[in-house]
């Protein structure tokens, strides 16, 4: 066994948030993805503080500051889509999100020109060079290191209820996959990547990035890409569970939604109560259900393995966690997710509008360039 790494955590500032959406570049004329990305950062500048450059060419992430509400974090993210929005008009591209691109090739993508990123395509190879995808991630501060696995665990118990809400990459490469979320299972092919192990004591992580780190599995903690991960350095977990959202308002839904999640299982620690978790087969189980069949998942709902269909299941956590968004200021926000349970997720919206156009694909990203634009579900 290696040496344990000393992993600090650093101070935070209880329930702040901060949000992270990668969208796509998408040519104005044939809708496929364009390896702009360089050409936006000489406009914006690379050293922006809210628009950073990602894995692959075709992609720009826009993020939010430290904030004490989704409300402000959610401005911070348009007022950066904005500027990418200016900077790709003069290029013909327009700006598309989505966990996947409907009918882009994989093969045909170019890397960003970073050595990490070179490195982890020159060790993953065909499932690295797979990664074709988009993801928003939502980071909570946490006022105390000692709360962080507790509610790591406790968050696998409604990973499900995120991942099919935000659902949003039913179509690979041009063809319809069967699931709600293909980006989930693709994603979980890196070697880091996929369900968090269910750790009880830190110094159980410790011993993890220090195997990690003697085995050259990693060169650094933020290689480690877990769908639920603590992020030492800003002090906060960090829930990479939902696919990139196709407008603001599923942005903001879903990270309101994951912020009173978290604030909710820290205040039931507050209280001397215990934390819900579930077994690692049950969430297993659950990652898959929410990503094959979305909002018709029949998902497991606690350790005795009682089981509800998840927008049952949502619908009740609304309820319970709405005095919890009167705290954090973002019930506007987390009552959005109600227009999700109405209007169906994106993966639904997206297959409506290949029916409608005898399967066009092409007309399922110009749907999704509009919901951006608009900011909204169309």
């Amino acid at each position: 066994m290696a040496a344990p790494v000393h992993l600090p955590f650093a101070s935070s500032e209880r329930s702040t948030v901060g949000l992270e959406w990668e969208v796509a570049l998408v040519d104005a004329d044939s809708g496929d993805l364009r390896q702009a990305a360089q050409a936006i950062f000489d406009t914006v500048g690379t050293d922006h503080p809210n628009i950073t450059q990602e894995l692959l060419r075709n992609t720009v992430e826009v993020s939010s500051g430290k904030c004490r509400t989704v409300g402000e974090a959610g401005a911070d993210l348009r007022r950066a889509l904005d500027e990418v929005a200016a900077a790709a008009a003069p290029l013909r591209i327009d700006l598309m999100g989505g966990g996947t691109h409907p009918f882009a090739h994989w093969a045909t993508q170019k890397v960003s020109d970073k050595q990490r990123y070179a490195t982890l395509i020159d060790r993953t190879q065909w499932w690295g060079r797979q990664m074709l995808i988009y993801g928003v991630h939502v980071h909570v501060g946490i006022e105390d290191r000692a709360k962080v696995l507790p509610i790591s665990r406790a968050m696998l118990t409604v990973f499900a209820h995120i991942q099919s809400l935000s659902a949003s990459s039913p179509f690979w490469g041009g063809k319809d996959t069967g699931y709600a979320s293909n980006r989930a299972l693709l994603f979980q092919q890196l070697p880091t990547a996929g369900l968090p192990y269910q750790f009880d004591e830190w110094s159980q992580l410790e011993q993890y990035v220090g195997d990690m780190l003697h085995t050259g599995v990693i060169d650094q903690f933020n290689e480690v890409r877990w769908d639920v991960r603590p992020a030492p350095r800003f002090g906060t977990l960090e829930m990479r569970i939902a696919d990139g959202a196709t407008n603001l308002l599923e942005v903001t839904a879903i990270g309101a939604l994951t912020h009173c999640f978290v604030e909710h299982f820290s205040s039931l620690i507050d209280a001397g109560e215990p934390l819900p978790s579930m077994p690692t087969w049950f969430v297993q189980e659950n990652k898959w259900r929410s990503a094959r069949y979305g909002m018709d998942a029949i998902i497991i709902t606690n350790a005795a393995g009682d089981e509800e269909l998840v927008t049952d299941s949502v619908a009740h956590w609304l309820t319970v966690l709405a005095p919890v968004a009167e705290r954090l200021g973002c019930s506007e926000e987390l009552e959005q997710v109600r227009v999700i349970l109405r209007r169906g997720a994106s993966y639904q919206r997206q297959r409506a509008v290949a029916r409608r156009n005898a399967g066009e694909l092409d007309a399922v990203v110009a749907s999704l360039v509009a919901e951006l634009r608009a900011g909204k579900p169309l």
